[in-house]
């Protein structure tokens, strides 16, 4: 089993900057890849970034020159550095561990959700 404790979200006017933070905990041997996902009211759930094992990263379109997921492997801990927030960044921020080894074919452990909200 794996916990996720994520934080860091919060109110900001457009323009602003907020670092979110997810902590790792319990079995954490299998994990290949970390991120975060969001849902916004009225759209699809969408990730936003990730970083693997390996050090690589990918960002969504929408998201890219302005958000930067970074790790801290002596704390299991990844961040998501945003900056120039845009009201169509307001979301729930759900922080994703991904496990191959955990359900039938792999599967990813959920953090409990951070709220960011970006007014105009």
């Amino acid at each position: 089993q794996v916990q996720l404790v994520e934080s860091g979200g919060g109110l900001v006017q457009s323009g602003g900057s907020l670092r979110l933070s997810c902590a790792a905990s319990g079995s954490i041997f299998s994990i290949i890849a970390m991120g975060w996902y969001r849902h916004a009211p009225g759209k699809q759930r969408e990730l936003v970034a990730a970083i693997t094992s390996g050090g690589s990263t990918n960002y969504a379109d929408s998201v890219k020159g302005r958000f930067t997921i970074s790790r801290d492997n002596a704390k299991n801990t990844v961040y998501l550095s945003m900056n120039s927030l845009k009201p169509e960044d307001t979301a729930v921020y759900y922080c994703y561990a991904n496990d191959p080894l955990y359900g039938p074919n792999g599967d990813n452990y959920w953090g409990q959700g951070t709220q960011v909200t970006v007014s105009s």
